[in-house]
């Protein structure tokens, strides 16, 4: 203690208490600026001490996030379980070899051309300035030229703003590793530059990274997740000259759950969620707004198909529809899309769904294709001839019973010339508009919102699927579980 003057204080109490109170105030004012310095000098410095740890963690969490983060997650962090019912995501922060790079040199994508327009805007791309007098000019910044292969861009913005992410590992129900893998290997797949080993670096060393980290081993992968924006195939090389990447077959991914615009309807990782679309709504009124348009169309035409056929393949079935539609005396329209016709910056797709009761959709170069999804989100009914083009493949999205929003007639019986043309006149007017309401009523499950915030109150295929794979690794958890 500091003494209060120079000499002794005596320890023998004043006979007066008066007097000493008096006493006392006297020496304590005589000394009191020099106590109040010394007691100042030691608040600043703790002051000081208390800025700098924070401007520390601030500038710690600023570098370590590449993405826009929103204020929100804050809140996340620190909340309950009732507004996460079924539970929290943490999201690893890998380094940036694994996903920013590859979008800082999105020049190199792609050997015949640059790909930065086309990832640009959060994986959305470039605006679809070429709609108007197509779509509603209130949607006009709704629509994008969005690549059927930006879901890991998509994904990752939103999930760095997911409301049930979560900073705090100890608490996660899954982790979420933004690996961007199908940009990763789709520069390696065109030419014969590239060797096997080229195409599986990114992934065999993002999978060292990852068993690296400790809840990783606390349940050896099951409650991890991560978005592959390329069909399955692509990623199960077989062979070393063959096509695509081994990732999916390297150890260390057997037991993470797989977001693939295309699944293996027998591997129970691979879970298909929808194709990103042009459409990319702000808010749940961008999505009522383009349900009612979408319903009150005038539909002229039964039944259009949009696609290329496949030349050097006998017997093509795509070739079929289109001899079909040619054959179909104005119940049929064709968008033709041999060369680039129908790539992204066209209207054409859109406006022949738009005008047109069913659409045909035959399996694309895979089994699936992104056209099923801008067929729905223009009202039109889906016509399809494998199972495995949607039934099996997106049931978290799509309705359970497929007769209620979709056509299935068998491709042998189109191959034995059957009449598609006949089928579809059979469907009665309230039939017809039954299906549509259906496939309207699910477009909210089938599209990506533009906030990365999500639309408040509406769930869309980001929330889906997320959920889902939330929900489906609480299953795993409970006793005698079996997959």
């Amino acid at each position: 203690m500091l003494p209060l003057s120079d000499s002794p204080v005596s320890p023998q109490k004043p006979q007066n208490p008066e007097s000493d109170r008096k006493n006392s105030f006297t020496l304590l004012k005589h000394h009191l600026p020099r106590a109040w310095l010394i007691f100042f000098v030691f608040f600043l410095q703790i002051l000081l001490l208390l800025l700098a740890r924070n401007f520390h963690i601030s500038a710690v969490l600023s570098t370590r996030q590449t993405l826009p983060v929103s204020p929100a997650i804050a809140a996340v962090h620190g909340g309950g379980t009732s507004e996460c019912p079924s539970g929290k995501v943490f999201v690893y922060d890998l380094p940036p070899y694994f996903n920013t790079e590859l979008l800082e040199n999105c020049h190199e994508l792609n050997p015949w051309g640059s790909r930065c327009d086309t990832y640009s805007n959060d994986g959305l791309g470039r605006r679809a300035t070429k709609l108007a007098g197509v779509i509603p000019e209130s949607l006009a910044g709704a629509w994008f030229w969005t690549d059927q292969f930006a879901s890991e861009i998509i994904y990752h913005n939103r999930m760095l703003n997911y409301r049930c992410r979560t900073l705090d590992a100890e608490s996660a129900t899954a982790f979420y590793i933004p690996f961007y893998a199908g940009l990763a290997v789709g520069k390696y797949l065109w030419t014969e530059n590239y060797t096997a080993d080229d195409r599986d670096r990114h992934c065999r060393t993002m999978l060292k990274w990852v068993h690296d980290q400790p809840y990783w081993k606390k349940s050896d992968g099951w409650d991890h997740f991560i978005t592959m924006g390329r069909i399955t195939w692509d990623f199960r090389r077989s062979k070393e000259q063959g096509w695509g990447s081994r990732c999916i077959y390297l150890p260390g991914m057997r037991n993470i759950t797989r977001l693939l615009i295309e699944r293996n309807s027998w591997d129970y990782f691979d879970v298909g969620v929808p194709y990103p679309t042009g459409f990319h709504p702000s808010s749940p009124s961008d999505v009522t707004t383009w349900q009612d348009f979408v319903r009150t169309r005038t539909r002229a035409t039964l039944f259009c198909f949009a696609g290329a056929t496949r030349g050097l393949i006998k017997n093509d079935f795509r070739g079929l529809l289109l001899d079909q539609c040619y054959n179909s005396s104005g119940s049929c329209r064709v968008v033709d899309c041999g060369g680039s016709k129908c790539s992204n910056g066209t209207s054409l797709i859109l406006e022949s769904f738009l005008g047109s009761e069913f659409c045909l959709q035959p399996r694309g170069d895979s089994f699936t294709r992104r056209s099923i999804f801008d067929c729905m989100i223009a009202g039109s009914i889906p016509v399809f001839f494998w199972n495995r083009t949607a039934y099996s493949q997106y049931e978290w999205f799509l309705p359970g019973r497929p007769e209620s929003y979709s056509v299935f007639i068998d491709k042998n019986e189109i191959l034995n010339g059957k009449s598609i043309k006949g089928v579809l006149e059979k469907f009665k007017g309230d039939e017809v508009r039954k299906m549509r309401e259906k496939v309207i009523e699910y477009i909210p499950r089938i599209v990506y919102a533009k906030p990365h915030e999500g639309l408040e109150g509406m769930k869309d295929a980001f929330d889906v699927a997320v959920e889902g794979v939330l929900n489906r690794i609480k299953d795993q958890e409970q006793e005698g579980f079996k997959w």
